[in-house]
């Protein structure tokens, strides 16, 4: 079983910040300053504006997901993680985003139940191939849909990690992981964490 989930952010910033801790107008200078174009992390802040209204509707539908699934959110918002190190963050990663970014492994063992939550693949991208339902692409079982800590071990026992024996028709561009919601962050800032 994957032990561990991997933060990823910027070089020479603070890890573990959200822009959903920011105003509006703080978030849409951060995403305009982390913006690189060509960068498979970074690109996707090209419309600060957009971003920020897509992020906080999926934030909400996260929420209301994870505590009609029995979580018990301490923040209002997530951090995200990846969880594990999928084919997708092996074979994808470009030279202007492996040159601007860090990463933090998180042992997965910190959270509980009630403080976790998972999407396959990255939230957004998860509710949008479940709002297109392109056949192509659109896996009725895992996009648009949240899943506690106890089924997503479920899922990754029978199946293993996306990219390999399952979730290997997304285009290249396309995160191709699991992505992690982390509802309590006080456990990241613990001294095993190594920033």
């Amino acid at each position: 079983m994957i032990d561990h989930l991997i933060h990823f952010y910027r070089k020479d910033t603070v890890p573990f910040r959200s822009l959903s801790a920011l105003s509006d107008g703080e978030a849409m200078q951060l995403m305009h300053d982390l913006y690189i174009e060509g960068s498979i992390f970074w690109e996707r802040f090209k419309d600060p504006a957009e971003y920020l209204q897509t992020r906080r509707h999926i934030e909400q539908w996260l929420r209301q997901e994870f505590i009609a699934k029995g979580g018990a959110p301490k923040e209002s918002y997530p951090i995200y993680m990846i969880l594990g190190r999928s084919k997708w963050l092996l074979t994808a990663a470009d030279a202007v985003t492996l040159a601007t970014t860090a990463e933090i492994q998180v042992p997965l063992s910190l959270f509980g139940e009630g403080e976790i939550s998972f999407t396959y693949p990255d939230s957004m991208i998860s509710m949008w191939l479940a709002t297109q339902k392109d056949p192509a692409y659109y896996l009725p079982d895992y996009h648009g849909k949240l899943f506690t800590l106890s089924e997503i071990r479920a899922i990754i026992e029978a199946n293993g990690l996306p990219g390999g024996t399952w979730g290997t028709n997304l285009p290249s561009f396309v995160a191709n992981y699991i992505e992690a919601q982390v509802w309590d962050h006080a456990p990241l800032f613990a001294p095993e964490i190594a920033k």
